[in-house]
């Protein structure tokens, strides 16, 4: 669909993160903390903490910042207790948000989340009030032109639950959370790489937004996505592409 072109927006969405490597960063140390934290300080055991090493890696973050994040996460450094919290909303014309965020104040962050919704037209709802719509689930994307029986037959033998084809070429690997490790190491070995892998709350159906509904949903993410607490920005809201 004209302006509406998954590839063009993935390589918007892999831009504007470049543009914000240095919050990226610190987002990353964060989820990397409290993966340890949770799980223990062996990436080979820890699938979350693996995930968010990769993460780091992909990033270009020293492997000394990482290692200092494991061991505050592990209990051999002090550091910040954080919690995991997961705030839910509306945007433009009923378009669906998840916000996951990481806070040593519950306080603040609820008061900068509920702020930047209503600054912007939307709307901070209750607990479960949107994330029906969702489905947690690991997620590979693939450019156009990717062996696309390869990348099947590897992830499919992993354990995914489907790969999808769009028709720009755009390959789309799901797979439960529990199988994304197994399905990364399958893919990979395949030679195969991935331009986005992630486990994210993924919308069942998706609203697409115009003209200025649009260009206020962009505002509404955008103002979530720069508060120091947020982790990631879930929405089912569809965007033209930005030029």
């Amino acid at each position: 669909m004209a302006g509406h072109s998954k590839w063009a927006n993935i390589q918007h969405r892999k831009g504007r993160q470049d543009a914000k490597r240095g919050k990226l960063w610190t987002k990353i140390i964060r989820e990397i903390t409290v993966a340890a934290r949770a799980g223990g300080a062996d990436p080979d055991a820890n699938p979350r903490l693996r995930l968010a090493w990769d993460k780091g890696m992909a990033a270009n973050m020293p492997k000394d910042n990482i290692q200092r994040a494991i061991s505050r996460g592990a209990g051999a450094a002090d550091g910040d207790n954080y919690d995991e919290i997961r705030y839910e909303g509306y945007g433009l014309n009923g378009a669906a948000v998840i916000v996951d965020c990481m806070t040593d104040n519950r306080v603040r962050t609820v008061s900068d989340v509920r702020h930047a919704f209503s600054k912007h037209g939307g709307n901070l709802g209750q607990d479960g009030s949107v994330s029906f719509m969702f489905n947690h689930v690991g997620q590979f994307l693939f450019a156009p032109g990717t062996p696309e029986e390869t990348v099947m037959d590897a992830a499919l033998e992993a354990g995914a639950d489907d790969v999808l084809t769009d028709v720009e070429g755009v390959i789309e690997v799901i797979c439960q959370p529990a199988q994304f490790g197994a399905v990364n190491a399958a893919l990979q070995a395949k030679g195969l790489t991935a331009e986005m892998a992630d486990i994210i709350m993924k919308p069942e159906n998706e609203v697409e937004l115009q003209g200025d509904d649009a260009i206020k949903m962009q505002k509404l993410l955008d103002a979530l996505e720069i508060l120091d607490d947020v982790q990631e920005v879930y929405t089912n809201a569809i965007l033209p592409n930005e030029e």
